[in-house]
């Protein structure tokens, strides 16, 4: 019987295997996919927000705005300026460099850009 129950766990962690979390390298492989599908877009803070209610888009915003959140305020510190500053210029520069028809987030609405 608990070989049985040894071989029950294991089909079941195999089959859960493909529902675990993305790390953030995963989560960085995905964005460019993401963006083109229109699930993710740039927004004026710095940060990805979610255009459609996607689980997967939510966790790839989520993992990659921690990663940035860390950058920017490394970046503060080392310049001595205030978070928000560092996430308005990053924000602008985002949203600058996003490709036509990918969403950025202007005046709170997502459009295309």
């Amino acid at each position: 019987m608990k070989t049985l129950t040894k071989l029950a766990l294991s089909a079941v962690f195999a089959v859960s295997l493909p529902l675990m979390a993305m790390d953030l390298q995963q989560a960085m492989s995905a964005l460019s996919s993401a963006k083109t599908q229109g699930l993710v877009g740039e927004q004026p803070n710095g940060y990805l927000g979610v255009v459609g209610s996607s689980a997967q888009a939510k966790e790839i915003a989520d993992l990659i705005n921690k990663a940035r959140k860390a950058e920017y305020q490394k970046l503060a510190a080392k310049n001595g300026i205030q978070l928000s500053d560092v996430e308005a210029i990053a924000g602008q520069k985002a949203i600058e460099k996003t490709e036509a028809g990918q969403f950025i987030q202007l005046n709170g609405q997502w459009q295309k850009k």
